[in-house]
């Protein structure tokens, strides 16, 4: 049996080396060992160390955050199509970003953008689990995501329209398109704790997620709080990508493409998928970031673009694989 943890854990590490060598200032492998590790330079110091450091590791933080709440989604919903910016999750955690924005909330108190993003991807999130009911249904659920997507999207769009200033204007925009562009080691520090006390909530769901692959009744005789579960899951999920919205702007199907990568490895199970889809998203998120990089245009591409152009035609493939998996069954005697 392959063993994904120490494949995508080599994977990652690699993916944050290649993530720091690249830039205008031209850097060797060894010079940037040496930066990263304060020798050197005093100028490639500061490159590496403020500037592309930071890059990385919100890559590797927003991807994990994406990755597992993909996979605790899917658990919870025992639905293949669950995804945070399917959902409406990241949507809504974009539209709070905007608002703290708008208001200029943010200037006034650091932790607003964020915590603004959280609330309202909390508040998207249990709205969805209330329309979609105690069986998740995929129809139901899609649909419930398409509306609080397209509500979040029209108020974020009104705030744009309605934005007082060019600048506000354009911090609003990064929310939509997405990018890890011009973090700093500040960006980081706020948002992980957020991040990694989203994924605490979620890592102490994994009995109950695994339970619930025998259907509710039976998680319930097992000991399993549903009620519990479900808000953990909310909780966690609101937590996590509340963060990296607020920190990145919008990266979508990270959530999606992940888990159904990496699930055969582990034999399908819930509890075994969320690690190894926190490292996946990581290795995900970096490796796009490197391609907005490399590919040649006029201006740099932005991550949600790249990792949209990716995820929307999985997405569409997997739609149409469960689509035959309905009728393969409707057709059996």
């Amino acid at each position: 049996m392959i063993r994904p943890l120490p494949l995508l854990a080599a994977a990652l590490a690699v993916a944050v080396l290649v993530s720091l060598s690249l830039g205008p200032a031209p850097l060797t492998w060894a010079d940037m060992l040496r930066a990263l590790a304060g020798d050197g330079d005093p100028r490639m110091v500061l490159i590496v160390q403020q500037i592309r450091l930071p890059r990385a590791l919100m890559g590797v933080m927003v991807g994990g955050a994406l990755g597992m709440t993909g996979a605790a989604l899917q658990g919870l919903l025992r639905n293949p199509l669950a995804e945070p910016g399917i959902i409406g999750t990241s949507a809504a955690a974009g539209l709070g970003a905007v608002i703290a924005l708008y208001f200029g909330w943010a200037g006034l108190f650091a932790p607003a953008v964020p915590l603004a993003a959280m609330t309202a991807a909390a508040l998207a999130t249990v709205g969805l689990l209330a329309v979609a009911g105690r069986q998740g249904e995929t129809l139901t659920m899609i649909l419930a995501g398409i509306a609080v997507s397209s509500l979040a999207v029209a108020l974020t769009s009104l705030a744009m329209n309605l934005s007082p200033n060019p600048f506000a204007l354009s911090e609003m925009v990064l929310w939509l398109l997405g990018s890890l562009k011009d973090r700093s080691l500040d960006d980081v520090a706020l948002a992980a704790p957020f991040m990694a006390a989203g994924a605490a909530l979620l890592m102490r769901c994994r009995r109950g997620l695994d339970a619930l692959t025998l259907g509710e009744e039976t998680a319930a005789s097992l000991g399993v709080s549903l009620r519990r579960l479900r808000l953990a899951v909310v909780a966690g999920t609101a937590l996590a990508v509340g963060a990296a919205v607020a920190a990145v702007g919008s990266v979508g199907f990270v959530g999606l493409v992940v888990p159904h990568l990496l699930r055969p490895l582990v034999r399908h199970r819930p509890s075994a998928l969320l690690v190894p889809c926190a490292l996946g998203g990581g290795v995900l998120v970096t490796v796009a970031d490197v391609a907005v990089r490399v590919i040649p245009s006029h201006s740099e591409l932005m991550l949600g673009v790249v990792t949209s152009l990716v995820g929307a035609p999985f997405f569409l493939a997997l739609i149409l694989r469960t689509r035959r998996g309905w009728h393969d069954r409707a057709d059996r005697p």
